[in-house]
């Protein structure tokens, strides 16, 4: 089992944390290779309610839905770590071996989309945790929200890393049609070795670009995420990711540098010294340049580029090669086209 943490960091919430005594545990061996190779549970999540709504200055969307919490894909970056302290976890390999699951979500959402006050516009699967991460192969909660979504014409964009996607190629391939969806495909890096530490348990790059191709043929609008951005990691790869992006089909391409908050800093860290030993002080001394000699800073309008010198350069550089390859911005998406689904319960609409 590969992991992108190694750490069970104390859980921000919580008075008490119980730290190993590695000194004593040595001999274990049994216990030792039980932590290294920690089995991904799958447990029940009981939410009452399916799409989030934020209204984050520096997120382009307004709502969202998320039908795992957690995620088994281990990228140690990832932002939405610090969520699983809200379940009284912790940020490390409970975040990736403690997948939620929302058995209910298609129910869910079929009920939001019939409430009256619904007024339609995009919904975007994912945002928080990738909704093709492996647990949807099993439990296929994004692939019955898609069915939803089509049935009543809701409009939605994909966020994801996982070629995955393509198993819902039917589906994507018929709203593209009617303008009711884009893609957005992380690809990160197009060394193997890298995005295999990095991201442990998804797609490798190769399969992310013919996942992109794939979708393009089928008509289907897709747009390009290096996300995260790493300086003195994998800012140099960007204008080969977006020239083999383009070559793919992909329509957009974007960034977000990377982010550290809370407790996804001693989680990436960790990471770093482990996997990129050699690197590790020249990635940490670039990325406090972009953040005002932090780690992280969280200001609006600064959190997703950064600030200072150096993230000028990685704007620069990234609109640079945009425009050098021809990219633009996905189409809009129809929101003209909804009609409201009958509720679960079964009751009638009186219009």
């Amino acid at each position: 089992m590969r992991h992108g943490s190694h750490l069970d960091p104390p859980n921000r919430f919580e008075r008490v944390h119980v730290e190993p005594d590695f000194e004593h545990l040595e001999w274990d061996v049994e216990y030792l290779k039980e932590r290294a190779d920690r089995k991904i549970q799958y447990l029940a999540d009981s939410s009452r309610s399916i799409v989030s709504e934020n209204d984050s200055p520096d997120v382009p969307f307004r709502f969202s839905l998320n039908p795992y919490r957690g995620c088994a894909h281990a990228c140690p970056y990832c932002y939405a770590r610090n969520s699983h302290e809200y379940l009284g976890l912790n940020a490390g390999l409970d975040f990736e071996t403690r997948i939620f699951v929302k058995h209910e979500a298609p129910k869910l959402l079929r009920d939001f989309l019939s409430r009256d006050r619904w007024v339609p516009e995009p919904i975007i699967f994912s945002g928080v945790t990738d909704c093709y991460q492996p647990a949807e192969r099993k439990f296929r909660l994004t692939r019955q929200c898609l069915e939803v979504a089509s049935d009543c014409h809701q409009p939605v964009s994909i966020i994801t890393k996982n070629a995955l996607v393509l198993r819902d190629l039917d589906l994507l391939r018929d709203m593209a049609a009617r303008r009711l969806v884009h893609v957005n495909l992380s690809i990160t890096s197009l060394d193997v070795e890298l995005a295999r530490v990095m991201e442990p348990r998804t797609s490798i790059p190769a399969a992310r670009l013919r996942a992109v191709e794939s979708l393009a043929n089928a008509g289907v609008p897709v747009r390009v995420m290096v996300a995260p951005l790493i300086p003195g990691l994998n800012d140099h790869e960007a204008a080969g990711i977006l020239k083999a992006a383009r070559d793919a089909g992909a329509v957009d391409a974007r960034y977000v540098l990377l982010r550290l908050p809370l407790t996804v800093e001693p989680v990436f860290r960790e990471w770093l010294e482990r996997t990129q030993p050699l690197k590790a002080e020249k990635v940490e001394s670039l990325v406090r340049q972009t953040r005002s000699g932090k780690l992280n800073e969280s200001n609006w309008g600064e959190r997703m580029v950064g600030s200072g010198e150096i993230a000028n350069q990685i704007r620069t550089m990234f609109q640079v090669f945009r425009q050098k390859y021809g990219f633009s911005n996905l189409p809009e998406l129809d929101v003209t086209q909804f009609v409201p689904p009958q509720p679960s319960s079964g009751q009638l609409r009186l219009f």
